[in-house]
């Protein structure tokens, strides 16, 4: 068993939003185990959701690059946030995202491609950039969208130039219709994408533990009205069907009009464009998703450099 220690019920409680002895007697039930224990909270209607609350603090710049039938993300990391502005490391990020739109999104193969205009690999050329900036960087991750026909469309929120932000969306339309009016639904579905944070395509897709979770939380939340078996399992799909429509894209209500299926709105696109249009896949990136910083204690930082 874990030791319940203050930390460990300070990082459940900023997770769950629960009181301290409630997340205390939590971990105390469940052998310290986090998420367990946020299951628990959930079931006993203390805490709302099991949503990672922790606060993301890498920095750094996600990047977009497409090209017709194909499109990439990259999000490369660094310590600050100042890094983000500086021109050599937008550059980088740039240009590493046309590189795996090119090359693949393969992480040792981007790193030993070639980097535009120096005799280096991008390997050696974020290490060179390491060196003259003066922080740790890191890439982090990257991810290739294609079709066979139609587009894949990108958008980034809040762009701090062309192609580079913090929320990077891609979306894979396949489709013969216009390819004006494809790439201009891809758009709203990308802006829909970044806002709404979908986790899967379609119901066939999701996760069947994801799906076995919600469905034991939801269960035990809907036991405690004290209803029959024969209503609570109608609550339960009630409520799974609730849960599908936050989590999966086709699902979702459209947030340009508020009421709109997204599936039904690239039903009605399909028969504009006079052809059929499928969602293939998407990608969201947000900066630093699921990544902790680590919280300096500046004044023990001073005292540890005076000697105290």
């Amino acid at each position: 068993m874990a030791e319940i220690t203050a930390g460990l019920v300070k990082e459940l409680r900023e997770k769950t939003g629960a009181g301290m002895m409630d997340c205390k007697r939590a971990l105390g039930e469940t052998a310290g185990d986090i998420e367990t224990a946020i299951d628990w909270l959930r079931k006993k209607g203390l805490a709302a959701a099991a949503k990672k609350a922790g606060r993301v603090a890498a920095e750094g710049l996600v990047g977009v690059a497409t090209g017709g039938v194909a499109g990439a993300a990259v999000e490369v990391n660094s310590e600050t946030d100042f890094v983000a502005r500086n021109e050599a490391f937008q550059d980088f990020v740039r240009n590493l995202a046309v590189l795996a739109l090119t090359d693949g999104d393969d992480l040792e193969t981007l790193k030993a491609a070639a980097y535009p205009g120096e005799q280096r690999t991008v390997a050696e050329q974020l290490t060179h950039l390491v060196a003259t900036i003066g922080e740790n960087m890191n890439l982090r991750r990257a991810k290739r969208l294609t079709v066979d026909d139609g587009a894949v469309v990108s958008y980034v929120h809040n762009a701090l130039t062309s192609g580079l932000g913090k929320i990077g969306v891609l979306v894979a339309l396949e489709s013969t219709g216009d390819a004006a009016r494809l790439t201009a639904l891809g758009k709203q579905l990308a802006m829909h994408i970044a806002a709404a944070n979908p986790q899967f395509l379609d119901i066939a897709s999701v996760d069947a533990a994801s799906l076995d979770r919600e469905r034991d939380v939801l269960r035990e939340q809907a036991r405690a009205s004290g209803k029959p078996d024969a209503i609570i399992d109608k609550m339960v799909e009630g409520r799974i069907r609730k849960y599908y429509e936050e989590v999966v894209l086709l699902e979702q209500i459209f947030v340009v009009d508020g009421e709109s299926r997204i599936a039904k709105v690239v039903e009605a696109a399909a028969k504009e464009i006079g052809a059929p249009i499928a969602i293939t896949g998407f990608l969201r990136y947000a900066l630093g998703e699921g990544i902790e910083k680590e919280q300096a204690d500046f004044a023990a930082e001073v005292a540890a450099q005076l000697g105290r």
